[in-house]
């Protein structure tokens, strides 16, 4: 099966090591991992502060970067909320009109390609720890994943996972959200965090980077006993090399 991956903008830039292990598992389950290396952003963040003629033209370069992509794979599911749940807004009534709904169809977030499509749960990782999930917003609301992250886990040797409070509530990034308001974000960010603390797990893993960055920052700042660690990163532990 051939894959191509599309690795967001701050994966590339602060996370490339997550982007790799999405890759190994990819590989592990047979599939041809293809890379085009002219890809750039997928417009979310011109989109989000309001520039939308601005994003117009990056989504456009996106439309082409991956016309011809079987599967479009990528290890954040905000970015491929944005495109499936926006990048129609964006072309309604345009020439890509079609071209859109053909990319919705083709595009998938990691671990949702995994279950539902490679249709495989147990990728032979293994992490001796305890763990909790975070329901990312875009994973959940706009991508409408909730247990396939869970059955992937449930299958990693060695890795307990206990379920937090208030699961799906943010956890107050929001892209610019974090910048425009800064207390609230952080005030979210410590409920979130505390709820994590509470059950004593080693690590916060989740589907999005984005999230975990963010409160990866009020963890290191606060100094407390938890790290953080991305889905892809789990599935990729624990092989013989």
């Amino acid at each position: 099966m051939r894959v191509q991956i599309f690795i967001p903008c701050f994966i590339d830039q602060l996370y490339p090591q997550t982007a790799f292990n999405m890759v190994k598992v990819l590989e592990k389950a047979c599939c041809e991992v293809i890379y085009n290396t002219n890809q750039t952003c997928c417009g979310q963040p011109a989109f989000n502060a309001g520039f939308w003629d601005e994003a117009r033209e990056v989504c456009t370069k996106f439309i082409k970067d991956f016309d011809n992509a079987d599967y479009i794979v990528c290890p954040s599911a905000s970015c491929v909320g944005f495109v499936r749940n926006y990048y129609a807004k964006l072309f309604d009534n345009s020439s890509y009109h079609n071209q859109v709904k053909d990319l919705n169809n083709r595009i998938f977030e990691f671990t949702e390609f995994l279950t539902d499509v490679l249709h495989i749960e147990n990728y032979g990782a293994e992490l001796n720890a305890s763990a909790t999930y975070h329901d990312s917003c875009a994973a959940l609301r706009e991508c409408k994943i909730k247990t396939g992250p869970r059955k992937l886990l449930a299958q990693v040797k060695g890795l307990q996972l206990v379920e937090m409070d208030e699961v799906e509530t943010c956890c107050g990034f929001g892209g610019s959200f974090a910048v425009k308001y800064e207390a609230i974000s952080i005030g979210m960010a410590d409920q979130k965090v505390n709820n994590a603390l509470a059950t004593n797990a080693n690590f916060i893993i989740s589907t999005d980077l984005s999230c975990l960055m963010h409160l990866d920052g009020y963890i290191k700042k606060n100094d407390l006993p938890i790290k953080t660690m991305h889905i892809a990163d789990v599935l990729a532990s624990g092989w013989a090399e």
